[in-house]
């Protein structure tokens, strides 16, 4: 029985035609579905558009950002909104001293171009920070939340860092618990003060100079001497309703910039057309 199996012949068992024909069917279904997608350059559908600081900093343009340009219900100005950006104080103010402080600014409203920016926060850089501590002193630090006349609700991040009494001979320089927490009651009180009695403008113009510091520092000379006092750190917890005319101010007298206005020649006055003749 095995030999007569293995004499037969193989189209009895198999269906070559069959083979043929399934493999030629699959030839024809294997067609071309769409052709290649043309490669987009996606920057051919984009802007650019001018980041434009608060009248507050000398330095004003800030530099560009970019933007899907406006298509169907999706608007352009709606994507730059929101935005926030971070720049070094020291571009900002045209400063290098002050280079230890990053400003974050963030997109408010967007006229032609220009994409006008409000203060959002403000932090040291890591180099900074990094610098200030050191053995054989105390480092004191103390948060409060405020809220500004203008309804912007602010934590506020104090820094500071105990010194030596004049004519000390001890090579440390360390507070007792005890005076820590007094001196982090005093910076508290001060920043809830002096943040408290002013809108977010006249607040980012003591940020700048530093003057909370100073005050904190003139405050606790009485209780331990201190040196390198800072407020940090700005968070903006809640900001109040948009309102343009609060932005305007805060830019002062920025204008869109327009092209200057052309004298023409005089043009020659027209012929009057002949009706008919």
């Amino acid at each position: 029985f095995f030999f007569l199996l293995t004499a037969a012949p193989f189209n009895t068992f198999f269906n070559t035609e069959a083979l043929n024909m399934a493999v030629g069917k699959n030839k024809l279904a294997k067609g071309k579905r769409g052709g290649k997608k043309k490669a987009v350059d996606p920057f051919s559908k984009k802007d650019w558009y001018d980041i434009k600081a608060p009248s507050l900093f000398t330095q004003r343009s800030v530099g560009k950002t970019l933007v899907t340009r406006t298509q169907g219900t999706k608007i352009a100005s709606d994507g730059l909104k929101g935005r926030v950006f971070e720049c070094s104080l020291a571009d900002l103010n045209q400063d290098e001293d002050q280079a230890f402080r990053k400003m974050k600014l963030r997109a408010e409203d967007v006229q032609g171009r220009n994409v006008l920016c409000n203060f959002w926060g403000m932090d040291f850089t890591t180099d900074k920070l990094r610098s200030l501590v050191r053995k054989w002193q105390t480092l004191i630090e103390a948060h409060t939340d405020v809220v500004t006349t203008d309804g912007y609700r602010m934590r506020l991040f104090c820094i500071g860092f105990t010194k030596k009494r004049q004519n000390a001979l001890k090579r440390s320089c360390y507070a007792k618990s005890s005076q820590i927490r007094t001196i982090r009651k005093k910076m508290t009180e001060i920043m809830a003060k002096e943040a408290s009695s002013c809108d977010m403008k006249e607040l980012v113009l003591k940020f700048i100079p530093e003057s909370i510091g100073k005050e904190i520092e003139k405050a606790c000379a009485g209780i331990y001497p201190l040196t390198n006092v800072f407020v940090r750190k700005v968070k903006i917890l809640k900001a109040p309703k948009f309102d343009i005319t609060k932005l305007m101010e805060v830019h002062g007298d920025f204008t869109e910039e327009i092209g200057t206005k052309v004298d023409r020649a005089d043009e020659p006055a027209e012929e009057e057309e002949l009706v008919g003749a």
